[in-house]
């Protein structure tokens, strides 16, 4: 294994034998699915809902506003009776102040995502030579591939994980394989200590990559939910640009490599600590029967005024409802089929688009235009990728998932043909340099501002709740599984067909993802999760 190739969120990095790029990891929720426990404290609370269960509540009326809404006045939404009618519902936006502090904590997961990603770049020529493995390339490259492997183990369990014990004691499990993931690498003395570690630290952030976003997009108001769920890759850039800052020390100290893999416990056990002092999910709450804690975890996240509101909300289109979560095959059922296609293929589009090959060949394309630094190349790479996840970040809630999509998937097929033929016309061989560079920043900047963090944004939102956590496992598997496969096999490709061609497969893919997105996918774009599940899940 000569040279690896993977993209986890439009990052780039790379090492002497393997390379390794980032491709998109993000979130959202649909409307919850919720099972209401007969308890004396669910009757109460149903009483006081009163007997249709949900009703017209006037602006004037106190706490009549919902964080699940999304515009600073007050909306009409559509919200189902227990009798199956449907009546509007007013509510009004609500401050999310108290969101942002375990918006934060959980984020610790992504920045830990990108930190373990990123860390071996700089570091694996050094612990090459320290373990003696410096001549075995096969052996390098399973260092950096096994966390891809961990990675795909994770990503199934962690849907398992937060549908039995909930997103935050899933969180507190996480935080055992990286942290020891992390420890096991700082002090391995042989390859198979390193691996092993690296292998936990890949399941870790597996399961990172489902839970984040999920438990993000289920506290987060609907009129932010875009924004602070694409606050998920930027934090995952943040990592990995954290771990390329932590290598710089190691031409001076060749020992140094410890020290980065060690580094990361302390965010690890840092979340652990939040994560045991924040508030569960208070859709995962309701669904599972518990609504004093709910009450509780709402009145913490929004306050207390706004408890009864906010619980009409979560539990308006499935009050008396007795379904249970689903198993893994309810997901190829005929009830679900066609929306988890969609999770999966979002994620499918954004690997196959063709992130691995321009941030596998970013370094040679800006050598040709006389940029010699490959430390240069790197940082223009990813410059690009944290500008456009900004501005990613402000236009999720204005512009919508959709559109960001469409429109990143239409640059990334036009930066494609402009590389395609800045490498073969002879009448561009003039212009080559730097159309290649103009063609591989375009890319990168087109990719981080739709198809790098919208698919695993968008996931939670589209999924009924009882599918969501495991439908959202099942497409970042597909994610992780295709990401190994596209690193293993790239290099042969590009041997047999040439670098052109690649980028003309590439160009037509992006083509026909965009016609897939146009027909498929809908905008979710200031709705409530509850309102999105009413429109997808079909009658029971």
């Amino acid at each position: 294994m000569q040279a690896l190739s993977v993209s986890v969120n439009g990052f780039h990095v790379q090492n002497h034998s393997s390379r390794v790029s980032s491709g998109s990891c993000q979130f959202r929720n649909r409307k919850s699915t919720v099972r209401m426990i007969g308890n004396g404290r669910d009757s109460d609370f149903v009483s006081r809902l009163g007997a249709g269960h949900m009703r017209r509540i006037e602006p004037g009326s106190a706490g009549a506003r919902s964080v699940f809404r999304s515009s600073t006045k007050s909306r009409s939404v559509k919200a189902q009776a227990s009798d199956g009618d449907i009546t509007p519902l007013k509510i009004q936006s609500k401050s999310s102040g108290s969101v942002l502090p375990y918006v934060g904590i959980a984020s610790l997961g992504a920045i830990l995502f990108g930190y373990h990603l990123g860390v071996v770049n700089g570091a694996l020529e050094y612990l090459a030579k320290d373990l003696g493995i410096a001549e075995n390339t096969v052996l390098q490259g399973w260092i950096v591939s096994s966390t891809l492997a961990g990675a795909t183990v994770g990503s199934f369990t962690g849907g398992s994980l937060a549908d039995q014990f909930g997103r935050t004691k899933t969180f507190l499990l996480d935080a055992i394989p990286l942290a020891v993931g992390a420890f096991l690498c700082a002090t391995a003395t042989n390859v198979q200590t390193m691996i092993i570690g690296r292998l936990l630290a890949g399941i870790g952030i597996g399961i990172s990559s489902a839970i984040v976003p999920l438990y993000i997009s289920e506290i987060s108001p609907t009129e932010i939910r875009g924004t602070l769920g694409s606050i998920n890759q930027l934090f995952i850039c943040i990592g990995i640009l954290a771990a390329l800052v932590a290598g710089l020390p190691l031409a001076g100290n060749p020992l140094w490599w410890r020290t980065m893999f060690g580094i990361a416990v302390i965010p690890s056990v840092l979340l652990a600590i939040g994560m045991a002092f924040s508030p569960e999910s208070p859709r995962w709450l309701v669904q599972h029967g518990k609504i004093s804690d709910a009450e509780k975890a709402i009145k913490t996240l929004y306050g207390e005024g706004r408890v009864t509101e906010v619980m009409a909300d979560l539990s308006a289109s499935n009050q008396g409802s007795e379904e249970q979560d689903a198993g893994w095959f309810d997901l190829f059922s005929s009830r679900y089929f066609k929306v988890v296609s969609v999770g999966a293929a979002l994620f499918l589009f954004q690997q196959l688009a063709g992130i691995n090959a321009v941030v596998y060949y970013s370094t040679s394309v800006f050598r040709t235009a006389g940029v010699a630094s490959d430390v240069a190349a790197s940082a223009a790479v990813g410059a690009a990728n944290v500008f456009g996840t900004m501005i990613a970040s402000s236009l999720m809630d204005k512009q919508g998932r959709k559109s960001l999509l469409i429109t990143s998937f239409s640059g990334m097929a036009i930066s494609m043909m402009l590389l395609s033929l800045s490498f073969t016309w002879k009448v561009l061989a003039p212009y080559s340099g730097p159309l290649a560079v103009i063609g591989t920043i375009l890319y990168v900047l087109s990719f981080s501002l739709g198809a790098g963090p919208v698919p695993a944004l968008l996931l939670p939102e589209i999924f009924a709740s009882r599918i969501r956590a495991k439908a959202v496992a099942l497409s970042l598997g597909m994610h992780w599984i295709s990401n190994f496969v596209i690193g293993l096999y790239f290099l042969s490709v590009v041997t047999k067909f040439g670098i052109s061609k690649v980028y003309l497969g590439f160009a037509s893919i992006c083509v026909l993802a965009v016609m897939y997105i146009a027909a498929n996918v809908v905008e979710t774009k200031g709705r409530s999760l509850e309102d999105i599940e009413r429109e997808l899940s079909p009658a029971i």
